[in-house]
């Protein structure tokens, strides 16, 4: 389960390309790292830039220690070395 919540999240990132270049946007590399790096609190205020309203920080807050308990730090350096690659290939 741990492998399908990284694939998943790896898809939506995937779906959300910037159409010039076809990398990943900024704003979703920044995201992914800080999601995968940094503590909740550190989290749910990066979100916050963009939107604050309860259910929303609520929500990033739950995702993010739902993350945290249930990917190991193997899991979490997989998705950024998969993004990494992403950003690398010389198709995109």
């Amino acid at each position: 389960m741990k492998l399908t919540g990284a694939l998943l999240l790896l898809g939506a990132a995937l779906l959300l390309t910037s159409g010039v270049n076809c990398g990943l946007c900024p704003a979703l590399k920044e995201d992914l790292a800080l999601f995968f790096g940094v503590t909740v609190l550190d989290y749910v205020d990066f979100v916050s830039q963009y939107r604050n309203e309860s259910a929303i920080l609520k929500n990033a807050e739950d995702l993010k220690m739902c993350s945290d308990n249930k990917l190991t730090e193997e899991d979490k350096e997989n998705v950024q070395s998969l993004v990494a690659k992403i950003e690398a290939n010389p198709l995109c």
